[in-house]
């Protein structure tokens, strides 16, 4: 699995216009700008509810014209709109996606595994930014940049929003891959999260080395198999 980089802008200083049409706003960009930062990225992570794959993150400098429309809470798209966006967002943007392994989420718990998948992805970005606008109550430790968190910010600001959508459609992807190595547990349209159909697969076909060892539906399995053998 590999981190994916983006293009660097030739001019990423002016502040960033809206376009009009745009669901998510610039306020808390420019009110980081007002303040004197000259780069401001949004960072969102998904992937931590599901029962399987990495949690992945990216981060999203928006580029100071052209910011792409109908950015939004990727939960809130349809894959179709989430893959046209992402294209979007590659071609303009400064950015960057990274992960943290499954091992990496049972060794550390899946909040600090997320963290970490954040901090990745705001280092590997191509520009170092001033100020990162982070999704959620809480700054990921050792993220490297003055930060401000921002509950719901994927609904809220257009860089976070870009960020949720890159994550998504990249972890998404990933699934399918997975799902072509793993057949039988739906990863291709559930992506891994504890749908049903999911938790009966885990059940008849068991655990993967993709699974969560430290979610509770995979503990328990492993625990019932273990309790099984003779």
């Amino acid at each position: 699995m590999k981190d994916l980089f983006g293009p660097q802008l030739h001019d990423p200083l002016p502040r960033p216009r809206a376009r009009s049409g745009q669901k998510c706003g610039l306020r808390h960009e420019r009110e980081a700008m007002a303040d004197g930062a000259m780069l401001v990225c949004g960072v969102d992570e998904v992937g931590r509810g599901p029962l399987a794959g990495p949690v992945t993150a990216a981060a999203v400098i928006l580029p100071s014209r052209g910011v792409p429309r109908g950015l939004d809470d990727s939960k809130k798209l349809t894959a179709a709109a989430r893959d046209r966006l992402a294209a979007r967002i590659m071609d303009s943007a400064i950015w960057a996606v990274a992960h943290a392994s499954v091992a990496e989420i049972d060794e550390l718990n899946i909040y600090h595994a997320a963290h970490l998948a954040m901090c990745r992805a705001v280092a590997a970005l191509g520009a170092r930014p001033c100020v990162a606008l982070v999704d959620g109550n809480r700054i990921p430790r050792g993220l490297g940049v003055p930060a401000r968190a921002i509950v719901g910010g994927d609904a809220q600001s257009a860089s976070i929003a870009a960020a949720s959508i890159l994550a998504k459609v990249t972890r998404d992807r990933i699934m399918v891959d997975f799902a072509q190595q793993h057949p039988g547990y739906g990863w291709e349209v559930n992506a891994g999260y504890p749908t049903p159909a999911h938790k009966k697969a885990l059940r008849e076909l068991g655990a993967t080395p993709l699974h969560r060892r430290g979610f509770a539906p995979v503990y328990q399995m492993l625990c019932k198999e273990q309790s099984l053998t003779p």
